[in-house]
């Protein structure tokens, strides 16, 4: 009997469950030892609710902070900080699987499935040796990264731009916005070319999901070896066509919005030379898609400009890769839903392929669950501080899009306001709809059951 209930719990446990669950303890864990005085660069105690709040942002990859990363934390405190950061950003299957091969234990046909259906893919063959390449190509991305930041940081910094760079890579690749340069952050340097680009690529590497990153890599040496039939690199999927498509979109646009909006603003863009402008303008798109960096005051910020990067913040970066928001592919469709019905098609059609209707339900049910845990929370936020209504809704977006832009509001939350945000990214990180699927066990148990139809008016 004992037995029997073990089972149905087990076919019960949903890989929304584990998400759920995995990230709240590593959250839990974390505040605990970073409230210890050995991670404090005073060596007092942290208080709990600061603790909780870094713990959050760190594993949450979201970048907003009560404290500053380089001024309050010890060097043991902040590596406590990179680790969860790496955690987060690797996500808590792809983190079981390698502690899994580690040990040298056989990874059953559960976690495969728990892999497939996290990382959405087509069917469980390879999905091993899948997320052996994705921890593979995170490591070595981030070590380029951090080889590339270190003439310019060490220069600046002496020895100890070696331990920054690696946090600065890593945190850039994650999506974490988070660094050691003091409070002015990537402010120094919104003029220098080389420390734009590298961070840029970081940012824009994480946010487009390992599944492009390994298609991509496929269809290069196939092209090269002129074999097979996805030689030619317009071979590629729907998904990918979608996410390189939109994600360049977006960044252009985005600049050009920025650059337009702030052009002769004398406190962000306005004292800048031309050159100077254009580049920061293009930071400023890049980072609002989750990364949380800038090199502009985000205070200074017009209201248009404002607005519209809280879109792209809301929008995010690509599935399966470090970025949150509600991604790219989710908007995406929803415009070809919308353009569709507008002329009056019977079917989604995105690059000559149809998009199956469930699709684009499970599409509106992330924008729709999304866009009310953000204003719901919002309004809670506005009731427990007084705030600016720009700022706490720039702040409540930022959180639930786990980007870490802020407005300069963070460190003036009391502890209600910093619970909100804490909420707030959390939920931005595993996802709304993650976070209902895991309350509904029932599946599909009355999918048997149709009704009547009845039409109802609109519009």
């Amino acid at each position: 009997m004992i037995r029997r209930k073990n089972q149905q719990l087990q076919r019960n446990i949903l890989p929304a469950h584990i998400i759920l669950v995995g990230f709240a303890a590593v959250i839990f864990l974390g505040s605990l030892i970073l409230t210890l005085p050995i991670c404090s660069a005073e060596g007092t105690f942290t208080p709990y609710i600061d603790a909780l709040f870094t713990s959050t942002t760190s594993v949450c990859v979201t970048g907003l902070v009560t404290v500053n990363t380089a001024g309050h934390w010890s060097l043991f405190g902040q590596i406590i900080i990179l680790l969860l950061i790496q955690f987060g950003g690797m996500g808590v299957v792809a983190f079981m699987m390698m502690v899994l091969v580690l040990l040298h234990r056989r990874i059953g046909l559960k976690n495969r499935l728990l892999i497939q259906q996290s990382y959405g893919l087509e069917s469980i063959q390879g999905v091993v040796n899948f997320v052996i390449r994705v921890i593979r190509g995170m490591l070595i991305v981030e070590f380029i990264g951090f080889l590339c930041y270190l003439p310019v940081l060490c220069r600046d910094y002496g020895v100890s731009g070696v331990w920054k760079s690696l946090f600065l890579s890593v945190s850039a690749f994650c999506n974490a916005g988070m660094d050691l340069l003091g409070e002015e952050s990537m402010t120094l340097y919104a003029g220098n070319l080389w420390m734009n680009l590298v961070t840029m690529a970081l940012i824009v590497l994480g946010g487009l999901g390992f599944i492009v990153w390994w298609e991509l890599l496929d269809r290069q040496k196939a092209y090269l070896k002129k074999k097979g039939p996805h030689r030619k690199l317009n071979s590629l999927s729907l998904h990918a066509k979608i996410v390189l498509c939109s994600t360049g979109f977006l960044i252009f646009f985005g600049m050009v919005m920025v650059l337009v909006c702030e052009f002769h603003n004398p406190r962000t863009l306005g004292a800048f030379s031309f050159p100077k402008k254009c580049l920061a303008a293009l930071f400023q798109s890049v980072t609002t898609r989750t990364a949380g960096f800038n090199t502009i005051p985000q205070s200074g910020l017009y209201d248009s400009t404002s607005m519209f990067c809280m879109i792209l913040m809301f929008i995010g970066g690509s599935p399966a890769g470090t970025a949150g928001g509600i991604k790219t592919v989710t908007i995406v469709i929803i415009a070809a839903a919308i353009k569709s019905e507008i002329q009056n098609h019977d079917s989604i059609v995105l690059f000559n392929r149809t998009i199956p209707f469930d699709y684009t339900r499970k599409a509106l049910a992330i924008l729709g669950y999304s866009f009310i845990v953000w204003l719901g929370l919002t309004m809670v936020l506005c009731m427990v501080e007084d705030v600016e209504f720009m700022k706490a809704c720039y702040e409540t977006v930022s959180a639930i899009g786990t980007v870490g832009l802020t407005k300069d509001l963070t460190g003036t939350l009391h502890v209600a306001g910093k619970s909100v945000i804490i909420c707030l990214m959390y939920a931005g990180r595993i996802g709304p709809v993650t976070l209902a699927a895991a309350f509904l066990t029932k599946g599909r148990s009355d999918s048997m059951i149709h009704y009547a139809d009845e039409s109802v008016l609109l519009g």
